[in-house]
């Protein structure tokens, strides 16, 4: 707390790494008079609709805008009523005058939506979450919402407990929240996932990353907080209630008034299925969880502005027992908790300069104990680390180009404590582990770490041409001490007769290891564990390639396609220790991805809209292993092992769908579904008979043992919404959502040396109730 308070109380520097800038709109009469306006804002790449109303001096904000290409329509009664086409290329505010003429003498031009369908200057594919996507999601299970809608995009895999995995990598997801990255895993398992109802946009990435983003580089998902200002007193709240004793609310008020704008929010909920069940009857999954947050916005001048962001957020669960565990009498029972703050200011010099500067500190926490019949291990563990980001940012818009330099620190200080106790060296005939495995074994480690960055970027178009070129570097210094250089490089050309963009990207990556366990994983302590060999942690180090293309239909939908490759060395993965829920970075020596993503949108046509996405991905990994808590012959076989395997995410097809109809201005219906070919399973030798005792034999049916893999799996899900009161800005909104429409049995994972055991729920429900004014 003492760091929070530091933190709001102090001027500090700090890098925002967003891809996003703002229109400010001024309307005015014949006269040059401020007169009060209507209308929208709409980018159909971009995924925003925004309806608006211009204050008393005729102004208005649209913040947090995606770069692209957006239809600003301007009407008000008695007046003509305008469309204008506006680019939003950078960071630096676009100031937009109009004025209004009398509809008697006035024309109108008009600006069609085909024209920003497609961003002409992409250099890669992005995936922008539409607000409508938004407000009528599906309501998912407590802590997955905002994961599921990743998880939707072309190219992301969700694996157990809400992994989130970006085109084959494991871990390396950056989240950026209001323009600060956090880089630890925000899945269920380790931390209260960021709940989706305090964002008012998304952008998902997996290619063409600008030189400023860096350290986690799977995949980028950016979240804005920022919401168009309205004068008075706005809210909205949200229950949500269905299968498994599930509910759930949400609750947020927003006061503005001149060039101040404070906002409070909360939510939390009580479910019987958190995590992904190892078995069908769904043992010992409760959790319960809260969060608080708060957000204060000062606009100084049109030059200058604050905006501030603290929050708290803890859950508390239990981790799903197998059916021996389960006859057993085990217990095991998990905490996570993060406060975080930041605060961030952005001045303008003039027109064409912007200088951003933010800055964050966090404190989080993981807890595991265990009872006495834990069984075959009893883990306990207290972790978790403080961490400050400092940085700074320049942009420069000088003709075509747009210029942006800056540099970032990140500060961390980490503590581990770490235990187990062997209850079982064999259950039944069955070996779990080695006899030198020691019976106990306790782990106690603090480090202080430093990571810097700078960086230095340019985006050049003229005409049909566009060109991007970076340069960043980076400095680790938690449990080695490394650089890296990054050469980043984008091209696209726009054929606009065709309605048709080709793109291709290069990006050099230089990657952290994972935050959890890192202490413990980079420890050599083969000795205490009965094994023979180590190999230390490094940072992944890598190249990503792709080409693709953007092409409109029929004036309504697009296509995008991605062919992609990625070639890492010290590849990251995980280690999960049985069935605990603890899991260890590793990295194998190297890692070879490629595949090709699609995605067929439809952003709205009439009262259809909807979208169908494809991923192929072929993944293959190389021995040796570095890191991990690897124990007794098991260490010795991966850590002097040599040769290829499929990644575990490698996963050859992959398939998501959604189709809405707004069947009555106040009634809309949706399905959804997805398929999945099928992970790697390992099974290293593992006894058939003792699997169908831990699983059952209706989960063994799920399995291909003679491929290796899991088989196939599907599911279509089900969704209607009623505005049951819509005047203004109040509303009242009632969904319900059935998922697993026909009961199937879906295996995510299956048991391994480096994954345990998930199952998808089986048909359930769920009701959500949505209140705002």
């Amino acid at each position: 707390m003492r760091l929070l308070a530091f933190l709001c109380l102090t001027t500090v520097v700090a890098c925002g790494q967003s891809l996003s800038g703002e229109i400010r709109l001024e309307v005015k009469d014949a006269t040059g008079a401020a007169i009060e306006a209507s209308g929208s804002l709409e980018g159909l790449a971009t995924g925003i609709h925004r309806d608006y109303r211009t204050d008393a001096q005729g102004m208005h904000t649209f913040a947090a805008l995606p770069f692209g290409t957006y239809r600003l329509q301007i009407g008000r009664d008695g007046f003509a009523a305008q469309s204008m086409r506006v680019d939003v290329r950078s960071g630096a505010p676009i100031q937009q005058s109009v004025t209004l003429a009398v509809a008697a003498i006035a024309t109108t031009v008009e600006v069609s939506d085909s024209v920003t369908l497609v961003n002409p200057q992409a250099t890669s594919a992005a995936q922008y979450i539409r607000p409508e996507e938004l407000r009528d999601r599906e309501s998912g299970a407590p802590g997955r919402s905002f994961i599921d809608l990743v998880n939707q995009q072309p190219g992301w895999l969700l694996e157990a407990n809400g992994v989130l995995h970006p085109r084959g990598s494991e871990y390396q997801v950056q989240y950026v929240v209001d323009g600060i990255p956090l880089y630890d895993n925000r899945s269920p398992a380790f931390a209260q996932s960021l709940g989706v109802d305090e964002f008012d946009s998304m952008n998902v990435r997996t290619a063409g990353f600008p030189a400023e983003f860096g350290r986690s580089l799977g995949g980028v998902v950016e979240l804005n907080t920022n919401h168009d200002a309205v004068p008075g007193l706005h809210g909205q709240m949200s229950y949500q209630g269905g299968s498994f004793n599930q509910q759930s609310g949400f609750a947020s008020l927003q006061y503005s008034r001149g060039r101040n704008a404070i906002s409070f929010s909360g939510e939390g909920f009580l479910t019987d299925r958190y995590l992904d069940a190892p078995v069908e009857q769904n043992y010992t999954n409760h959790a319960s969880s809260g969060a608080l947050s708060a957000r204060f916005d000062r606009t100084w001048s049109a030059a200058d502005s604050t905006h501030a962001y603290i929050s708290s957020r803890h859950a508390g669960f239990l981790v799903p027992d197998e059916q021996l565990q389960q006859s057993a009498g085990q217990r095991q029972d998990r905490t996570a908790g993060e406060t975080l703050g930041q605060v961030s200011h952005t001045h303008l010099f003039n027109a064409n300069v912007l200088m951003q500067l933010r800055a964050m500190a966090r404190d989080t926490l993981a807890l595991l104990w265990s009872n006495s019949l834990s069984i075959p291990i009893l883990p306990t563990q207290d972790r978790g680390f403080r961490e400050a980001y400092l940085g700074g940012s320049v942009s420069v818009t000088h003709g075509s180009h747009e210029f942006k330099a800056g540099a970032d620190a990140l500060f961390d200080s980490i503590h581990e404590n770490f235990a187990y106790l062997i209850t079982a060296y064999k259950i039944g005939t069955v070996q779990i582990f080695d006899a030198d495995v020691p019976r106990s074994f306790q782990f106690s480690g603090q480090r202080d770490g430093r990571q810097q960055s700078a960086f230095v970027q340019d985006h050049w178009h003229n005409g049909p041409v566009t060109l991007s070129a970076g340069l960043r570097f980076d400095h680790y210094g938690v449990v080695a001490n490394e650089n890296g250089w990054s050469p980043r490089l984008g091209a696209a050309y726009s054929i606009p007769k065709a309605g048709l963009v080709l793109r291709a990207s290069y990006d050099r990556i230089f990657q952290a290891p994972a935050m959890e366990n890192l202490l413990l994983a980079s420890a050599d302590l083969t000795a205490q564990l009965g094994g023979g060999a180590f190999l230390p942690l490094r940072p992944s180090r890598g190249n990503y390639f792709e080409a693709g293309f953007a092409k409109s239909l029929l004036g309504k939908m697009r296509l995008d396609g991605s062919w992609f490759r990625r070639m890492v060395d010290h590849f990251a993965d995980d280690d999960l220790l049985l069935n605990t829920g603890v899991s260890f970075p590793i990295a194998f020596s190297h890692a070879d991805i490629r595949g090709f993503e699609a995605k067929l949108e439809l952003p709205h046509w009439g009262p259809v809209s909807g979208f169908m996405s494809y991923s192929n991905l072929l993944g293959r990994g190389q021995l040796p292993v570095a890191g991990g808590l690897l124990l007794g012959d098991n260490a010795q076989a991966v850590v002097e092992g040599a040769g290829f395997f499929p990644i575990t995410q490698d996963q050859r097809n992959s398939f998501r769908g959604r189709l809405r109809v707004q069947v009555h201005r106040r009634v809309w219906l949706a399905i959804e579904s997805d398929y999945n070919s099928g992970l790697p399973v390992d099974l290293n030798g593992a006894d058939m008979a003792f699997l169908r005792q831990q699983y059952g034999a209706a989960i063994l049916s799920k399995v291909n043992f003679d491929r290796g893999r899991v088989r196939p799996s599907a599911s279509f899900d089900a969704s209607a919404g009623v505005s049951l009161y819509q005047v203004d800005r109040k509303s009242v909104r009632l969904q319900a959502d059935v998922f697993n429409l026909f009961d199937r049995l879906n295996v995510i994972d299956f048991a391994g040396v480096l994954s345990g055991t998930a199952l998808q729920a089986g048909r359930n429900f769920a009701v959500r109730l949505n209140a705002s004014f």
